[in-house]
C-alpha cells in the first residue's frame, strides 16, 4: 500500500469554486496508466493530471492527462494548472517572477510559463505543441443543429462553416451567429450518435462573438465522446481558436490576442486569454493564459 498526494485547482479563474476544477496528483510514480484511469474516473473532474519526473532536467516533467473515461495527448487547463500546482508545492522554485517549465505530453513538448508575485503563483501560460491544423468538417448541418438543439438558421453557415481545428487536439467547430443560441444549446445525444457521430475529435465547441462581460468570444463545449457532458473551461480548444481567429484576421504579422469566457451556462464562469503571433501571414506561436486558484489538499492509498 503506498500513499501519494493530490491537489485540485481551479483553472481560468481568480476565485474558487468557478472555472474548471482539477485534480493534480504531482507525484505519480508507481501508478500504471490503468490506476491513472480508474482515480480519473474517481475524482470525476473532466481531466485529471499526474505527474512524473524526467531525467532530462528538474525544468521537464512527463504529464498524463486523464478524462473520466480515456486518455489524452493534450489539454489546456490540465497543463497550466498542473504548472500552477508544482510551482505553488515547491516542485518548482519560485525564485523570480517568470518560471519556464516543460511538459511531456502524448501530442509532444508544451512549454509553459508560470506568473508569481511575492513567492505565489498566479497563473500560466501554455504554448501550443502542435502547429495549428484546420479542415472542414464533413457534416450535415441540419444534422448538426438538430443534435445541438438548435435550429439551421442559428448556425453562421456558408459564411463560417463548421470546421475541425486543433494544435494537439481536434474538435469541431461550430460558429452560432449570437449569444442566444448559444445559450439555447442543448446536446441531444441519441441525435448526434445517430446523426452526426464525429467521433475523431475531442468535442462540439459552440463559439459566438456576442458576449455577455468583458470578453471577446463566448463558447460552450460538449464532449460526450471523452465522458464529459459540459465543460467549464477548454484550454486545448481555445488554443485552437486562436489560430482560427488568427487566419480570419487581416493582420499578416505582430501578436494578437482575444479573451473567452466559457462556463456561464453551468454555473462556472471561466475566463482565458489566448494570442497568436504572426509573420507574413503565418502563424508561428498559439498561446493559452489563465489564472487559478488552489482549493483542497488529500491524500489516497493505492
Amino acid at each position: 500500500m503506498k500513499t501519494y498526494r493530490y491537489h485540485t485547482v481551479d483553472v481560468f479563474t481568480s476565485r474558487p469554486f468557478a472555472g474548471n476544477p482539477l485534480a493534480v496528483v504531482p507525484d505519480a510514480r508507481g501508478l500504471d496508466g490503468e490506476q491513472m484511469q480508474m482515480l480519473a474516473r474517481e475524482f470525476n473532474y473532466s481531466e485529471s493530471a499526474f505527474v512524473l519526473p524526467n531525467a532530462e532536467s528538474e525544468e521537464t516533467f512527463r504529464v498524463r492527462i486523464f478524462t473520466p473515461t480515456e486518455e489524452l495527448p493534450f489539454a489546456g487547463h490540465p497543463t497550466i494548472g498542473t504548472a500552477f500546482i508544482l510551482a505553488a508545492t515547491g516542485a518548482m522554485a519560485l525564485d523570480r517572477e517568470i518560471m519556464e517549465v516543460t511538459f511531456l505530453e502524448g501530442a509532444g513538448r508544451v512549454p509553459v510559463r508560470v506568473e508569481a508575485a511575492q513567492g505565489r503563483p498566479l497563473r500560466a501560460e501554455l504554448t501550443a505543441p502542435q502547429p495549428f491544423s484546420s479542415r472542414p468538417a464533413e457534416v450535415d448541418p441540419g444534422d448538426l443543429a438538430a443534435a445541438i438543439g438548435l435550429e439551421e438558421n442559428d448556425l453562421m453557415g456558408t459564411e463560417e462553416p463548421p470546421l475541425v481545428i486543433g494544435c494537439g487536439l481536434p474538435f469541431l467547430l461550430v460558429p452560432l451567429r449570437g449569444l442566444e443560441a448559444a445559450r439555447r444549446a442543448v446536446l441531444h445525444l441519441e441525435v448526434w450518435e445517430r446523426r452526426v457521430g464525429i467521433r475523431t475529435t475531442a468535442g462540439i465547441y459552440l463559439m459566438a462573438r456576442e458576449v455577455e462581460g468583458n470578453a471577446d468570444v463566448h463558447v460552450r463545449l460538449f464532449a460526450p465522446d471523452v465522458g464529459v457532458s459540459e465543460d467549464p473551461a477548454t484550454g486545448s480548444a481555445a488554443t485552437a481558436l486562436a489560430g482560427y481567429l488568427a487566419q480570419r484576421e487581416h493582420r499578416v504579422n505582430g501578436n494578437l490576442s482575444w479573451t473567452i469566457e466559457q462556463g456561464l451556462e453551468i454555473g462556472r464562469p471561466s475566463r482565458l486569454e489566448i494570442s497568436s503571433d504572426k509573420k507574413d501571414g503565418s502563424i508561428l506561436a498559439l498561446r493559452c493564459a489563465g489564472a487559478c486558484v488552489r482549493v483542497f489538499d488529500g491524500t489516497f492509498e493505492i
